[in-house]
């Protein structure tokens, strides 16, 4: 009787698990979140508006500080790219 109902205990959990990874198809819906995910606004993107981005995290989320480390790096990269176009048409004036 106790090893049946270990085994029961064994395959519920397992059943959990599988449900919560995904690994059950139609299980779960897609993630939500209360938080407005706020993107980059219309038209050319400037550094300062990658500051506002913000992502909405879930259980099957992403990693934070991999996606920072990407917005750091196209941050500095769309600064310098602005400074670079100033001076070029400053030069040009």
């Amino acid at each position: 009787m106790t090893i049946a109902l270990l085994v029961l205990v064994l395959l519920a959990v397992g059943a959990v698990a599988a449900v919560a990874t995904g690994r059950v198809s139609g299980a779960l819906g897609p993630a939500t979140s209360t938080r407005p995910f706020r993107g980059l606004p219309e038209g050319p993107v400037l550094a300062a508006d990658l500051d506002e981005v913000r992502f909405s995290t879930a259980l099957r989320g992403y990693r934070m500080d991999e996606v920072d480390a990407v917005l750091d790096r196209l941050r500095e990269e769309i600064r310098e790219r602005d400074e670079e176009l100033a001076a070029w048409r400053s030069a040009e004036d």
